[in-house]
């Protein structure tokens, strides 16, 4: 074989040649694929948020009164079944619409066919 077909060889002696070419060799890196190796301190990387944050505490304030007032308050949740009742009457009404147009369209497909 010519100078370049052994050099894409596979070497024996991997373990032995990676430990002379990086004598930093991180334990948890793959030997076999070469990987540059991160010299930042990976705690340097995480970007930690201290401190208290007033907008998502006043958020989050809001949003538990509202479910509170809700679960415990008879005349909202009483309210509320009236809304979601009401809304799925009206959804019943436009399905069993949508059905007569349907079947005026298929009654109408039908005489044109004839």
């Amino acid at each position: 074989m010519n100078e370049n077909n052994n050099q894409n060889m596979y070497d024996m002696n991997i373990e032995n040649t990676r430990a002379a070419q990086n004598q930093n060799v991180n334990v948890n890196q793959n030997p076999y694929v070469n990987q540059p190796t991160n010299t930042i301190n990976p705690m340097q990387q995480v970007q930690v948020q201290d401190g208290f944050n007033t907008g998502d505490f006043v958020k989050g304030a809001l949003i538990g009164a509202a479910v509170t007032y809700l679960l415990t308050n008879k005349g909202a949740q009483d309210n509320i079944m009236k809304a979601v009742s009401k809304g799925t009457q009206l959804f019943q009404a436009g399905m069993e619409e949508m059905k007569e147009r349907m079947e005026d369209a298929k009654a109408a497909m039908e005489a044109n066919q004839e």
